[in-house]
């Protein structure tokens, strides 16, 4: 793949094959590996030479989400969206009941990718792959597809807003709002402002911004980004949920120390 967006897509899927062969891994992706091919092994290699990175931020991620998803569905919720899905697997591996519906919204490139790398694999639920730019009327696509708006959806946004500008992630969480029935989820993930400005982090922001993918959007105020839409949103520092799985590097610092740079993990409710 030459895009790069495509590209940070098959690293994703590399470190999941990678962490699903640890002895203690946070989750098993027995598709990861497939997906990544040969080509995102190699990026991986890359990525790693070139910014030394080695906090665990995707590991964390993925499986706060599987859980957050799992929770979503013994709530009731039987309809999900992952956009921007890339190499996701979670049609696959997750315990999905067989009559839920996931809709996958990425790239035509990207839809045709995975399909290549998931071969003749059988999903545990209801799939829809849909090829679809964000930035085009991506929700008359989803209806069309069979998606109902009147009823509660669990919507992943994961490793996403960090590329968009703050102008397209308003419009996207615009088109999310009027999209969601009451009862409704809405994960995703915000890197903070200091974040983007870390000399600590800056082999990986350098190494972003030489791929052509570069990090433009940050924020310390999550929530707020939900909240106008009518989601309750939890905020949790990626480092408390890395900490307490045993897997993050160094201490979390508490929430009102400046200056330090963050990821954070949003769990929104769309309240009955």
């Amino acid at each position: 793949m030459d895009h790069p967006v495509e590209t940070t897509a098959l690293i994703v899927a590399a470190m999941r094959a990678e962490e699903s062969t640890r002895s203690d891994c946070l989750f098993e992706d027995p598709f990861a590996y497939d997906l990544a091919g040969d080509a995102g092994r190699a990026a991986l290699r890359d990525y790693r030479a070139a910014s030394g990175a080695g906090i665990p931020i995707i590991e964390v991620r993925t499986r706060s989400y599987d859980e957050a998803l799992l929770r979503a569905q013994d709530a009731g919720i039987a309809q999900f969206v992952i956009l921007a899905a890339g190499m996701d697997a979670r049609a696959y591996r997750l315990p999905l009941r067989p009559q839920a519906r996931l809709f996958e919204l990425d790239q035509h490139a990207m839809i045709e990718a995975k399909t290549r790398g998931l071969q003749s694999a059988v999903p545990c639920c209801e799939r829809h792959a849909l090829a679809v730019n964000l930035a085009d009327d991506w929700p008359a696509v989803l209806v069309a597809a069979g998606f109902d708006p009147d009823a509660p959806t669990a919507w992943l946004a994961e490793g996403l807003l960090q590329y968009l500008e703050a102008s397209v992630v308003v419009r996207l969480f615009e088109r999310i709002g009027r999209l969601s029935a009451q009862g409704s989820v809405l994960l995703y993930d915000i890197v903070g402002q200091a974040l983007l400005a870390s000399a600590v982090l800056e082999p990986v922001l350098r190494y972003m911004r030489e791929l052509g993918a570069p990090w433009i959007f940050a924020s310390d105020d999550p929530a707020s980004l939900a909240a106008v839409h009518g989601f309750q949103a939890e905020v949790t520092d990626a480092s408390v949920i890395g900490n307490a799985w045993g897997r993050w590097p160094f201490p979390a610092a508490p929430p009102h120390v400046p200056g330090v740079p963050r990821g954070y993990l949003v769990e929104a409710h769309k309240r009955l």
